[in-house]
């Protein structure tokens, strides 16, 4: 519903009746080479399709590491994972525009796996995953990269200036169709690994040495998850910017509705963060049109509104 109703809206509102007709067309052999219909195919629905991929990605990668670190308050963008992907874009604008500009996604994937590649270089001793450190450092590299990408915007131009500042915010609009065939099977294929994975984080939720108890390889495990969930959430800001609190917020709604078994919550954490960021989208093409809101803004009001209410919520059933 929430798809359907984004494809209808926006500067120019169309009817359903007219969306199913368009739809028919496409599909009977006899496409409609109207506006409407250049609107609706080449602008909307790829949008709607990027939407739903990157926000259940990033919802999916939110579920791997509050179940790895068995911690609800984090999210992908903990361990450096949006300042490395955010430094790299950086470094992408500063070598200025000879550059196609699919390379931009890459130097943002590139970043980010750089950075996380570095946490996990940092917080692996003798063989094993100190778990613990690897959050600290994630937080560090995070503040590292924030202040270099201070420093090339020192030496940026306005135009470039502008354009960075924008990205972080995130954005579904204009992503490259090349980056994209890239992008989406990566994500929908980290999904279904990440089911695969469902049965090692109900295991981990007894603790690192009940899940060894219960069979499960756990130094294996756990770089599986760490990796897995970073190329989920890196590949998500290399097509889509900087968006925060899906990561955070929609697992929480989802273990409200379907509980703490990830078999039903990796599936469901999917479509929930698919749902959010293709609702957030719409909001951000529609509340100022025709000036569009950069998404992480409103996923930023939205996301943070919902969180605190889910936390007084919990604190509330804490106190009865």
């Amino acid at each position: 519903m929430i798809s359907l109703f984004s494809l209808r809206v926006g500067t120019i509102t169309f009817s359903y009746s007219r969306i199913a007709r368009m739809l028919w067309g496409s599909i009977s052999g006899s496409p409609d080479q109207t506006t409407a219909a250049v609107i609706i195919f080449r602008l909307r629905i790829p949008r709607i399709i990027l939407g739903i991929v990157v926000g259940g990605g990033l919802a999916v990668a939110g579920v791997l590491f509050q179940g790895l670190f068995r911690n609800p308050l984090v999210e992908p963008y903990t361990l450096g994972v949006s300042g490395g992907a955010a430094l790299g874009i950086s470094l992408g604008f500063l070598a200025g525009s000879a550059l196609p500009r699919f390379s931009l996604g890459l130097f943002g994937f590139a970043g980010a796996w750089l950075a996380v590649s570095l946490a996990y270089s940092i917080a692996r001793r003798r063989r094993f995953l100190k778990i613990p450190y690897l959050l600290l450092i994630g937080v560090m590299i995070s503040f590292v990269c924030s202040a270099m990408i201070m420093l090339l915007l020192s030496v940026m131009n306005l135009s470039k200036f502008r354009a960075v500042i924008y990205w972080t915010m995130g954005s579904l609009q204009g992503a490259d169709p090349a980056l994209l065939r890239f992008a989406v099977p990566v994500i929908l294929l980290g999904v279904l690994i990440a089911v695969t994975r469902a049965w090692t984080l109900n295991a981990l939720v007894l603790g690192e040495e009940g899940a060894v108890h219960l069979g499960i390889r756990l130094e294996r495990e756990k770089k599986i998850l760490f990796f897995l969930g970073s190329l989920l959430a890196g590949t998500a800001v290399a097509v889509a910017g900087v968006i925060g609190f899906v990561g955070l917020v929609v697992p929480h709604g989802a273990r409200l509705l379907f509980g703490n078994d990830h078999r039903s919550l990796i599936p469901a954490s999917f479509l929930a963060g698919g749902a959010f960021l293709v609702l957030c989208d719409t909001l951000a093409r529609t509340v100022l049109a025709p000036v569009e809101l950069p998404v992480g803004v409103v996923t930023g009001i939205l996301g943070g509104s919902l969180f605190i209410y889910f936390l007084s919520r919990d604190q509330r059933e804490g106190e009865k």
